[in-house]
């Protein structure tokens, strides 16, 4: 399970906007057992795409040594 502020990326293509591999930050942790968070998305200049609600299915963890 993630944390507040923990970098996540899509597994899968979420909305048009946020395609898989999207980075985000994980904003808000609304259920950690059922694995609901709330996502800011940003792109590769770190710029706010969207901010959506997603389950721990559709992110994974993500670090700078991955491209």
């Amino acid at each position: 399970m993630f944390d507040e502020y923990d970098v996540v990326k899509a597994k899968r293509d979420l909305t048009p906007e946020v395609p898989k591999g999207t980075r985000g930050t994980i904003v808000m942790v609304y259920d950690i057992t059922a694995g609901d968070y709330e996502v800011e998305f940003v792109d590769g200049q770190g710029n706010h795409i969207a901010l959506l609600t997603v389950n721990a299915v559709d992110i994974e963890g993500y670090s700078p040594s991955q491209k």
